[in-house]
């Protein structure tokens, strides 16, 4: 493998930050609700930082796949977004530091990303690093939001209760880096907010709010959350009007708020959603059918969207 410290390229002061905790947010894996990218945002945008690494793009993305965005006026190119994969210093609330790597997940080079991300750790002696994701699932926006979470030892997820068994899923820059990490002793945990799958393509502020408490919650860290927990209770009333419309959409959320109070309760079965007229639909095709409706309504309201 080729050098990993020839990928980034450090600050020339880089400042004192202890033993901070390292939160990665790569965009380009699953993103139900945008809840990554809300997070990201939002601490960016409400916390002092400053720039600690940059990584060398042009070695890790594929421009072909993800074509940067330019804006063409008139008679000549004005601007072009190119994309940044860095590491930046941010300080809470309560004035603790801790590092935030932001960017597009790279497309080829995994292994020598993630050693380059882990010399770093290295050097700046990071305690914990914590990955954040969001996953579209079956449930209804009217009940808790959940986390799946998952770390590098039992003892990270005090509190945190699983919700799946064994499945196979498509890999991701991000989960490899904790995977590398456990190999190495290191401690690593990540976070998956739960989000209902028919908003799973619209933003969802409240899993970005579920993901940031999240963190706070395992680290200690004061992350502000007030601004997205405004932002969710909008979005909320806003999809609690849509689906008052019909009765066949508040038919199709009670049904996911059965399923879900009958999952929360420890019961199995397939027979969960059972009605004296019949078995429902599943809770792929309710989510499915409700994400057509509320699709169709925000088509009508925004003909040009």
């Amino acid at each position: 493998m080729r050098d990993p410290h020839e990928l980034y390229e450090l600050a020339d002061d880089l400042p004192e930050l202890g033993q901070p905790v390292l939160i990665q947010a790569l965009t380009g894996f699953v993103d139900a609700g945008h809840a990554s990218r809300l997070a990201r945002e939002h601490l960016t945008s409400t916390l002092d930082g400053r720039l600690v690494a940059t990584f060398d793009v042009d070695q890790l993305i594929d421009y072909r796949s993800r074509r940067p965005p330019m804006i063409f006026v008139e008679d000549h190119w004005q601007s072009y977004e190119d994309p940044r994969l860095e590491l930046r210093a941010l300080t809470d609330s309560g004035g603790v530091d801790f590092l935030l790597l932001t960017g597009p997940e790279p497309d080829s080079q995994w292994e020598r990303f993630v050693a380059a991300v882990i010399a770093l750790i290295e050097r700046l002696d990071v305690r914990l690093t914590v990955g954040l994701n969001s996953i579209p699932m079956a449930v209804p926006h009217t009940r808790p939001g959940g986390v799946t979470a998952h770390a590098t030892r039992p003892d990270l997820l005090v509190g945190h209760e699983p919700w799946l068994q064994r499945v196979q899923v498509p890999g991701s820059a991000g989960h490899l880096l904790e995977y590398r990490l456990g190999q190495r002793g290191r401690d690593a945990l990540g976070f998956a907010a739960h989000v209902p799958h028919y908003v799973a393509q619209t933003d969802y502020p409240a899993a970005a709010e579920l993901l940031l408490g999240s963190v706070s919650g395992s680290t200690g860290l004061l992350l502000p959350t007030d601004a997205l927990r405004g932002a969710a209770e909008e979005v909320r009333s806003d999809i609690d009007r849509q689906i008052a419309e019909t009765a066949e959409a508040a038919t199709l959320v009670r049904a996911l708020e059965e399923q879900y109070d009958a999952f929360t309760r420890g019961r199995t079965g397939s027979n969960l959603l059972a009605s004296q007229g019949g078995p429902l639909p599943t809770a792929d095709e309710l989510g499915a059918e409700l994400e057509r409706f509320l699709a169709e309504q925000n088509r009508g309201e925004n003909p040009g969207s």
